[in-house]
């Protein structure tokens, strides 16, 4: 992957070599949201919201949001990027919060009120890589769906 530097500053578009478990629970809502190619401001909202009250990003350092967003669009241009940022995803997010990113996942491709094709193949993709047991996986769906009902 190339790196743009800016005259005055660090590269714009850095990868890190490992993410903090928060992060990555930003990339998986992030690669959701942009899975369709319009990120949504329900979307946004929905990441915002979950950043602000779970205790899970209790300690997280907002600022990170920006940086981890852009790595996940450029990932999102590579080749291979979807399966690096799942390498990364998996290398630094502990096992138990497996469930807790597609929890999230879900939140944010309900967002809106409907579902795109693309958030589902990404869901999908998500419960493949995350190992998310099918039955599990369903019950949080359906929470998710059940969250965002309207009259």
């Amino acid at each position: 992957m190339s790196v743009e530097m800016s005259p005055r500053s660090a590269p714009v578009t850095e990868i890190p070599h490992s993410w903090t478990p928060q992060d990555c629970l930003i990339a998986v809502m992030m690669a959701v949201s942009a899975s369709d190619e319009n990120i949504r401001t329900a979307e946004l909202l929905t990441i915002d919201e979950n950043v602000n009250h779970l205790p899970v990003f209790a300690e997280y350092d907002i600022d990170r949001i920006s940086r981890v967003s852009q790595n996940v669009l450029a990932l999102f241009t590579e080749e291979d990027g979807l399966d690096a940022m799942f390498g990364l995803v998996r290398d630094n997010l502990p096992e138990h919060l497996y469930e807790t990113a597609y929890v999230l996942a879900c939140d944010v491709a309900a967002a809106d009120g409907q579902l795109k094709v693309a958030e589902l193949r990404i869901l999908e993709e998500i419960r493949h890589e995350l190992k998310i047991d099918r039955l599990a996986a369903a019950a949080i769906e359906r929470a998710a769906g059940a969250r965002r009902a309207t009259l």
